[in-house]
């Protein structure tokens, strides 16, 4: 199974390329191998998220794979931070396409066993892949040239999955996605982003980036306020507040299947009832649904 991703993306040239993007991200991108990939996030000064990346490692160049339309106010935020670094940035977006084969068996040419970034032919084409969990097993961000897209999807074993679906399976996974859920202007510990959350995408050990200092912070603290909750309730109002009792207590996410992931108040507990925009809903632990197998 397959599914067509919403996206945009970067990329970024010149010898100063991975030192750049390096100070720039909270994820590990010198730490990595070449080819890599690192899920990392792009703060402001309060440490709050601007942008989440998945950022490959390629030997002459460094790929941002970004949400539809984030690439440009991204770019515009790099460049404010070039000052004599070595390094061209490039908006791909209209060049690229990108799918999400749901169980990375089922990608001819990509090696199971191999590492996470992959560069391999696909029915006469060039393609990247990338091993990313969307749907609560390792799956493959395949990304290619939109003028090969016919061929390479041609070339792609079983159905095309609406992206809907997608959605209902991360929900049930418990896995965020910053775009899609509305966690823009959140802070990494209180949405699973987290060393240890279902989706790491920082380093505390990397050095300086943008909002680090923010970030040392929580870690001293030892947890944030809020963390990633899943709520369970018909018809849900997605990117809404959650209140109890009158009470703003977080807010919630892309809703799909009867559940919804949340922002939350940490002493909320599996069973509490709150309410999402009005909307009865029960919270739940952040753990996989017997479905998602």
């Amino acid at each position: 199974m397959w599914t067509r991703l919403p996206s945009s993306a970067l990329r970024l040239t010149g010898s100063d390329r991975v030192d750049f993007a390096q100070g720039q991200m909270t994820g590990d991108l010198r730490g990595a191998p070449t080819p890599g990939l690192v899920a990392a996030c792009f703060l402001n000064v309060r440490g709050q998220i601007e942008f989440f990346a998945r950022v490959y490692k390629r030997p002459s160049d460094v790929y941002l794979h970004l949400g539809a339309g984030q690439a440009p106010a991204l770019e515009a935020r790099l460049r404010r931070y070039i000052i004599f670094d070595q390094v061209e940035l490039a908006d791909l977006s209209e060049d690229l396409r990108t799918v999400h084969v749901w169980r990375e068996a089922e990608l001819p040419g990509w090696d199971p066993a191999g590492g996470d970034a992959q560069e391999f032919g696909l029915a006469g084409a060039a393609v990247l892949g990338g091993r990313v969990n969307r749907t609560g097993a390792p799956g493959v961000d395949l990304h290619f040239l939109a003028r090969q897209e016919e061929a390479v999807l041609g070339a792609l074993a079983g159905a095309e999955v609406a992206l809907p679906e997608l959605h209902a399976a991360r929900i049930r996974a418990g896995i965020p996605d910053v775009d899609a859920d509305g966690f823009v202007g959140t802070l990494i510990p209180e949405i699973g982003l987290d060393v240890g959350g279902p989706l790491p995408a920082i380093s505390y050990r990397k050095g300086c980036y943008v909002g680090q200092e923010i970030m040392a912070r929580l870690e001293a603290r030892g947890q944030a306020r809020y963390a990633l909750a899943r709520l369970r309730g018909e018809g849900l109002p997605e990117r809404a507040e959650v209140t109890q009792g009158g009470k703003v207590v977080g807010q919630s996410g892309a809703h799909a299947g009867g559940l919804s992931l949340a922002r939350l108040r940490r002493e909320l507990a599996p069973g509490d009832r709150v309410e999402v925009g009005g909307v009865p809903a029960t919270v739940e632990a952040l753990t996989p649904q017997a479905t998602d197998a």
